[in-house]
């Protein structure tokens, strides 16, 4: 496993273009209601990115149709944005991946189409949490087993499960670098946070049983008992002494 360690320089490159990317979510806020269509989801989002002198990582990528993933109710992660019209009550993913200047920003956030119910409040809640709950023990020394536990432990007091299969990554001029970030695992075990890493951790959290289906475009991923998921993701660089999150919507500092 090589793992790409950045500069401080590098870093502050892949924080404008993690800073971008959160811009087009910003953007998009307002615009997603009931009677949209994620692919106006998408063309709106698409526009916008490239105004910002970005480019849409997952366009073309791997055979991917659209600048976007947009992700509804049951759909786990890879949604392709199509005319599927949004409800009253629907939540929704969105995860931008933007290249500024050769380096990339890649961050989701969960949003409501109208007020939501119940369970999607607490699912949409849970994995928000899960990520913060990653994000809080990354610093030198600790290991990915210990962001994994992290998470795991949080959803699963909360009733929720998390999904297996995929899973946060390394990040820079490389959309997918190493080292995988999966979002369960055991504390202490895996390899040890270094100052210059930097990778997505991005919690898929279901509100039913943790079990994936693959659908027929050999995309779109969906719970196996339709179960509702959620998922949020930030892109993160490990500091001399904690944790610097890239893709805030303002310039923050590390913690």
């Amino acid at each position: 496993m090589t793992i790409i360690r950045k500069s401080p320089q590098e870093i502050e490159q892949m924080r404008i273009a993690g800073a971008k990317a959160a811009a087009v979510l910003d953007y998009i806020t307002p615009h997603v209601k009931p009677g949209i269509s994620t692919g106006e989801l998408d063309a709106l989002c698409h526009e916008h990115i490239l105004t910002l002198d970005c480019i849409p990582a997952p366009l073309n990528y791997r055979g991917f149709p659209k600048a976007t993933c947009i992700s509804v109710n049951h759909v786990i992660c890879h949604g392709i944005p199509g005319k599927k019209l949004l409800k009253r009550g629907d939540i929704v993913n969105i995860d931008i991946t933007v290249i500024y200047q050769g380096w990339h920003g890649d961050t989701s956030r969960m949003f409501f189409a109208g007020p939501p119910g119940v369970q999607a409040q607490r699912v949409t809640e849970v994995a928000k949490d899960a990520l913060d709950a990653g994000i809080s023990v990354v610093k030198p020394g600790a290991t990915l087993g210990d962001i994994g536990h992290a998470i795991q432990s949080l959803v699963e007091e909360q009733g929720c499960s998390v999904v297996r299969e995929y899973c946060g990554h390394g990040i820079g001029r490389g959309f997918h670098e190493e080292p995988q970030i999966l979002h369960y695992g055991r504390p202490g075990t895996g390899p040890a946070l270094q100052s210059g890493m930097t990778f997505t951790i991005e919690p898929m959290v279901n509100a039913g049983r943790p079990e994936t289906r693959l659908l027929g475009d050999q995309w779109t991923v969906v719970t196996r008992d339709h179960s509702l998921s959620a998922q949020w993701e930030h892109t993160v660089a490990v500091t001399d002494t904690g944790v610097d999150i890239l893709t805030l919507s303002t310039p923050a500092q590390s913690v």
